[in-house]
């Protein structure tokens, strides 16, 4: 949504690098790329022009003039500035004292309320949350229907006491205002903790639109009326959302379509002109591609500074900590990192979403966004095919894979011979890395792993190689089961918490400082 910010930003700050001291004349002539940049953008006219004079007078202050590095306090500040008219601070869902929350979404047709209403209950519902979804809008075709599916794609139940209208000249049946006030006390009976209405919406801002809207506000008394834009609407969203917030006095925002291509000024102005919070960002069709609004975050998104943070949370929410616990041994156990153990990491990236998404939010991802945006996402699946068509023995022993045994898993996985040869060596160079990080040097920057000291001490006996698997099933088979009968024992001499994983929390992977080279681990 704002590459072409981002880029125009991204440029006008280097122009600024190596400088020891800005003149007036160098802080003029970079407000004025960032007032065009704005204005490409779509962003509105006032919000552009409060920004830039902000970032003006700052940039001429002393903050800047007495800085060691006056490039980065300039983009400091515009991160800054571009946080404030985003809302500032990350606002949360108000939620009732006693009784049900209620949320009413309001809007234009076609901004995506429907579909946005199943996202956020499948949000809510992953807070901990039993919510209900009322199908007020009883006027556009199939509304009602539509959001009967996307309440089964949430899992979580819809009020649909009227199926609405089925066509564009059937008049629509039942009254909105009464099934929103039985939705709510539908709520109450079944023991739903939120309500989310769904209300009907209009191509255009009408009277008619706005005083059911209202009615509907009157009768359910919401704690919170979201209303929902559509990111790539323009400059017209200042005015629609002026209008609606006369109209029905909406609580908050929620930008729909934030995957979209379009210049995203609607994200930058709105917040700022109305004076109420973005909330929420639907970034994708999927019933999962829902986050909440972080002004913070996506201010360093559009400056190219990354989301951590967010990168964070999807991996927390998504990562097996029973598989990281088995990983967390093997490290300590010094064992041999496997195609099994590699399939296992591709399955646990799978589950985090999109890998274009997540690599994306990296620091500095503007730079190679061309290149990502070529990255095939079908490439796990075709890396999950090529290990399952190997069989148990050829996973924990791969040296055996020969000629014709790569013939074979490429005919079974559907692949050339050379994506075979290709990804075999990829994982040759991942066991060798992750062997090295379990032998107790640690990785580069680190003391060594937590439980196996500090690294190899200066002059200290390396450590003895280990014995190579043979390559004769029923021995490979032997030694694995001795193996696993020496480890016992050890576990039983070791005191508790003294080995990785075992007793000392839950293990982090956003802790673990990978070493340069480690994407070759995921292919290309």
């Amino acid at each position: 949504m704002f590459n072409s910010l981002s880029d125009r930003l991204t440029a006008t700050f280097k122009n600024l690098r190596g400088k020891g001291r800005l003149t007036e004349a160098d802080v003029d002539a970079t407000v004025r790329e960032i007032r065009r940049a704005l204005l490409d953008a779509d962003v509105a006219v006032p919000v552009v022009r409060e920004f830039t004079g902000q970032v003006r007078e700052r940039a001429l202050g002393a903050e800047v003039s007495g800085a060691l590095n006056p490039s980065q306090q300039i983009v400091k500040i515009v991160n800054e500035e571009l946080v404030e008219i985003l809302g500032g601070e990350t606002r949360r869902i108000r939620l009732a004292k006693t009784g049900p929350t209620i949320i009413m979404l309001a809007g234009l047709q076609g901004a995506g309320k429907t579909t946005l209403a199943g996202k956020l209950a499948k949000w809510l519902k992953g807070q901990g949350h039993s919510p209900i979804l009322v199908a007020c809008d009883l006027q556009r075709p199939n509304a009602v229907t539509q959001l009967q599916v996307v309440g089964k794609r949430a899992g979580v139940p819809v009020f649909a006491p009227h199926p609405g209208a089925t066509s564009e000249l059937e008049h629509p049946a039942g009254d909105p205002v009464a099934v929103a006030r039985a939705g709510v006390e539908e709520a109450r009976q079944k023991l739903h903790d939120v309500v989310i209405v769904d209300t009907a919406g209009r191509l255009g801002v009408d009277a008619d639109m706005m005083e059911q809207a209202r009615q509907i506000r009157r009768a359910i008394v919401p704690n919170e009326v979201l209303f929902v834009i559509d990111a790539m609407i323009g400059q017209d969203a200042v005015n629609t959302a002026m209008a609606f917030d006369e109209g029905v006095n909406f609580t908050g925002v929620v930008l729909s379509k934030l995957d979209g291509d379009a210049r995203g000024g609607a994200a930058l102005s709105v917040a700022s002109v109305t004076g109420k919070p973005v909330m929420f960002a639907s970034t994708g069709e999927g019933v999962d591609d829902f986050e909440m609004f972080h002004p913070d975050r996506m201010a360093s998104r559009i400056l190219d500074m990354g989301d951590i943070l967010t990168l964070i949370e999807q991996a927390e929410k998504s990562w097996d900590k029973d598989e990281a616990a088995r990983m967390a041994k093997k490290f300590a156990d010094q064992e041999d990192f496997t195609l099994d153990d590699f399939l296992a990491q591709m399955q646990q990236i799978r589950n985090m979403g999109s890998m274009k998404k997540m690599l994306m939010m990296m620091p500095g991802a503007q730079n190679i966004r061309q290149q990502l945006e070529q990255f095939d996402e079908r490439e796990i699946d075709r890396v999950e095919a090529i290990v399952r068509s190997m069989t148990p023995h050829e996973r924990l022993a791969p040296k055996i894979i020969n000629g014709s045994r790569r013939a074979r898993i490429a005919k079974g996985s559907g692949v050339t011979v050379s994506e075979v040869n290709g990804l075999l060596e990829r994982f040759g160079q991942a066991q060798k890395m992750m062997k090295k990080m379990a032998q107790g040097g640690g990785m580069p920057g680190m003391p060594g792993m937590p439980g196996m000291g500090g690294g190899p001490r200066k002059g200290a006996k390396s450590a003895p190689k280990k014995k190579a698997r043979s390559g004769n099933p029923a021995k490979a088979a032997q030694e694995l089961r001795e193996a696993e009968a020496r480890r016992a024992n050890a576990a039983k001499a070791l005191p508790t918490g003294a080995s990785f994983g075992q007793q000392g929390g839950d293990f982090d992977p956003s802790q673990l400082n990978l070493p340069k080279g480690f994407d070759k681990f995921l292919g290309k």
